[in-house]
């Protein structure tokens, strides 16, 4: 067991009522809400809130600088990679990574495991000719579909690597003849990751980086530059890269706390660490799950998602009482999405080990009074 880390983690929490498992946005941790808010107040003992200096002032320049030399590190990648805090969510790259990378008659490639990689996919149509080369969609996207062949003439693949409302997650990413494109809007460094294998990464911060308001993109800029179109300065990738995302006014407060989710992850040991900690957070809730009779999982056993953990009763009449005894135990955003129903326990990085036993304790005496 990652023991430090997790102490770490759990102190930063001692005093939380509320086990937090909601979706998105999700929980951060407590230090990062601390110091988020008292920057607010006063930001660096400037005597002004961080709400209300020139996002080009000194101060707020210095934020700009640790947020993507940490990115870059976590990462792994040079300067042969552009980082982008952008606004717009995930969404809006759907649309801004086919205008910047995929000619119009050009050939992209995209698999769909989801909601999100769906609306990707419809998004991208817009711009060129789209082959979805697997889907999952038929059995309720319940596993990652797997593929054979990428069309040679193709300009990238676009996978996301996890995917919140149905629970599953790319364990080992695909290798690609072609760019690999990925949505890592939920499970953005919760794991091991080598950047240079990606020709483009994007993610909304909400899920595991820092609060809904911009979104990480890292390109690689040999991609960039090469399409038949022309392209409005605020979607082009060159444009913000050039500026250091500050073409416009950036979206400072949040990428302020990106940056001390970031930091807080560094002192926490980095990637390795944080994923032996889910690592156990989610073995801790799966085996529960599998050995309860009366839950069942709703992902191919493989397929897995550390991140979003989605689970039914086998008796849907039950789950109104069980939503009562996990309100009793101070647990919220347990309820599942209307397209899988039942239940979703989102474990992202800042949540402590202490809060998925409460939820499985919760399990194991529904299970005791109701088997």
């Amino acid at each position: 067991m990652p023991t430090d880390i997790q102490y770490e983690i759990e102190r930063n929490h001692k005093s939380m009522k509320v086990h937090n498992f909601s979706a998105g946005p999700g929980i951060l941790p407590q230090e990062v809400i601390a110091e988020a808010a008292e920057a607010v107040k006063d930001f660096n003992g400037i005597g002004l809130s961080l709400l209300e200096i020139s996002h080009r002032s000194a101060p707020f320049m210095a934020v700009m600088d640790e947020v993507e030399s940490l990115v870059r590190k976590l990462m792994g990648v040079g300067d042969d990679y552009g980082v982008m805090f952008l606004s717009g969510g995930a969404s809006t790259q759907f649309f801004m990574i086919p205008m910047n990378i995929l000619d119009t008659s050009g050939k992209a490639a995209y698999v769909d495991t989801g909601v999100w990689a769906s609306k990707a996919i419809k998004e991208a149509k817009n711009f060129g000719n789209v082959e979805v080369i697997a889907s999952s969609k038929e059995d309720n996207y319940n596993h990652i579909p797997k593929f054979e062949n990428i069309p040679g003439d193709t300009s990238y693949l676009h996978i996301t690597s996890n995917n919140t409302i149905y629970g599953s997650q790319y364990h080992h990413f695909p290798e690609s003849p072609v760019p690999l494109v990925c949505d890592m809007s939920s499970d953005i460094f919760s794991r091991p990751l080598d950047g240079n294998k990606f020709g483009l990464i994007y993610a909304g911060a909400q899920k595991n980086m820092g609060p809904a308001g911009t979104t990480l993109v890292v390109v690689k800029k040999d991609l960039l530059g090469k399409v038949n179109r022309n392209i409005p300065s605020m979607l082009d990738y060159r444009v913000h890269i050039e500026n250091g995302s500050m073409y416009n006014t950036p979206p400072v407060f949040p990428i302020y706390v990106c940056m001390l989710t970031l930091r807080w992850l560094k002192k926490m040991g980095g990637l390795t660490e944080i994923y032996k900690l889910n690592q156990a957070k989610a073995s801790l809730l799966y085996d529960e799950i599998d050995s309860n009779p009366l839950f069942v999982g709703t992902i191919k056993t493989e397929d897995r998602s550390m991140m979003n953990v989605c689970f039914l009763l086998k008796d849907s009449n039950q789950d109104k009482e069980f939503m009562e005894e996990t309100k009793k135990a101070g647990i919220d955003g347990i309820k599942g999405h209307r397209s899988v129903g039942g239940f979703r326990a989102s474990i992202y990085n800042a949540m402590p080990i202490e809060s998925v036993q409460v939820l499985v304790d919760v399990m194991r005496d529904f299970s005791t009074r109701k088997a």
